[in-house]
């Protein structure tokens, strides 16, 4: 029974087709925004309605902003730990004083970086902080609380529009084994954030026994492709295809963060 489970989970993720629309008129966020709102304009202005088991993906800096998470450097008085480190990875110390306060450990550190476990536990470069598409001096911190946030979002539109989607909020995060960075989730509502594929079968009627799929981490990336890196200006998308009504609907991204325990690279 548990294998023929299985098999009706990964047919379910998958799709023969997925569409992925940005949504256009986006404005700049400020705090205070609410994001339904600039949803549901961004949807009048693509000439999009939403359908059920449709994924809307946010870029993490416009939940960032709207929750007021922008800090003004200016205003940050740096420890003697975060100047320490400072001087031995040549930062700002005001901004190693953020990544700290935003960490709950240094993983590593080196020349300009310093990698970091962020207090919602993902391992990630700078606890996240970015300084790119925000005003000088500045530095916008990931949310709070970015599951609750996708939550929040996700109950708010169905409200308004009768629809049951699922919400991913991204971020772009470089990876032990590759070069370069990828679109992640670090916050959802409405998807499972790994779909467990092992006791299934592949085709030739072998047990898969490792296969688990990240499969927020997967529409976040697909939704990158779209978002972009730099002044692109699209920071949601809409991906349609997936049947994700009859997955799993986790609440946390908790099943993406592998165990300290487990981890090879600490």
């Amino acid at each position: 029974m548990a294998a023929k489970k299985e098999n009706i989970l990964s047919q379910d993720y998958t799709a023969d087709h997925v569409e992925l629309n940005a949504l256009a008129g986006i404005p700049m966020v400020n705090e205070g925004d609410n994001l339904a709102d600039i949803i549901t304009q961004g949807l009048s202005a693509t000439n999009i309605e939403l359908r059920d088991n449709d994924v809307l993906v946010l870029a993490q800096k416009i939940v960032s902003k709207a929750e007021g998470r922008l800090v003004q450097l200016k205003s940050v008085t740096p420890s003697p730990a975060a100047c320490k480190l400072a001087d031995e990875t040549g930062k700002d110390p005001r901004l190693v004083e953020l990544i700290l306060s935003e960490s709950s450990e240094v993983v590593r550190q080196m020349d300009g970086l310093v990698i970091v476990r962020h207090t919602l536990g993902f391992v990630m470069a700078n606890a996240g902080i970015d300084q790119s598409n925000v005003t000088d001096n500045t530095a916008l911190l990931l949310p709070v609380d970015p599951d609750k946030s996708a939550s929040d979002l996700q109950a708010e539109l169905k409200k308004r529009l009768g629809v049951n989607i699922a919400v991913i909020v991204s971020d772009s995060i470089g990876r032990a084994w590759r070069n370069g960075i990828a679109g992640h989730a670090i916050g959802i509502a409405g998807i499972p954030a790994v779909v467990d594929l092992r006791a299934s079968i592949d085709l030739y009627g072998r047990e898969l026994r490792v296969s688990e799929v990240a499969i927020a981490d997967e529409v976040a990336a697909a939704a990158a492709l779209l978002m972009g890196q730099g002044a692109e200006g699209k920071p949601a998308v809409v991906l349609r295809g997936l049947n994700v009504s009859r997955l799993d609907p986790a609440v946390h991204t908790a099943p993406l963060v592998r165990p300290k325990d487990r981890d090879l690279f600490q």
